[in-house]
């Protein structure tokens, strides 16, 4: 017979749940992989939020390996407060959003490397984003970003592109 600790477990677990599906986890990297990209996209589905703030230096390098935040930030200092290099949110490849739900795909690619596909439906337009993450001591960290660019071909299509720094393999 359930309990009642078991039965408040079920529904926040499908509470959490339906916010984001998975892939489920294989093993403790994917996991805590899992759970830094559901940290960044659950904010998007929260009405009334702004996104991810990544205005300052302390919280690109919240997000980003090393060279990438550094390379965000020498752009926002260089732009003197107008808009720079990035001017759409890098994590929906847009600047207005409206979306409930996202889907996670996982795949290990090399020890401490993992790419996240993200999906999800943002203003009636179905999105794809790719984040390839880097494990840095024990925390995530994207270290590029994909974007489908079908619409704008001559546009970058990652982040480091953007800021014009090489990929490393």
């Amino acid at each position: 017979m359930p309990t009642r600790r078991k039965i408040l477990l079920a529904i926040a677990g499908a509470a959490f749940a339906s916010a984001a599906h998975a892939e489920p986890p294989s093993n403790a990297d994917d996991a805590s992989a899992l759970a830094f990209v559901k940290m960044i996209y659950g904010t998007y589905t929260k009405a009334g939020t702004d996104g991810v703030s990544i205005d300052t230096v302390m919280k690109l390098r919240r997000y980003f390996e090393p060279k990438l935040a550094a390379a965000m930030d020498k752009d926002q200092k260089a732009a003197h407060g107008e808009i720079g290099a990035l001017d759409f949110d890098p994590f929906i490849d847009a600047q207005d959003w409206e979306f409930k739900k996202f889907d996670v795909a996982l795949k290990d690619t090399a020890p401490g490397k993992i790419t996240a596909t993200v999906t999800f439906t943002s203003l009636k337009e179905p999105t794809t984003i790719v984040l390839d993450l880097v494990k840095i001591k024990n925390d995530w960290r994207i270290y590029d970003i994909t974007w489908q660019r079908d619409k704008t071909p001559d546009s970058p299509k990652t982040l480091r592109e953007l800021f014009k720094l090489k990929r490393s393999t």
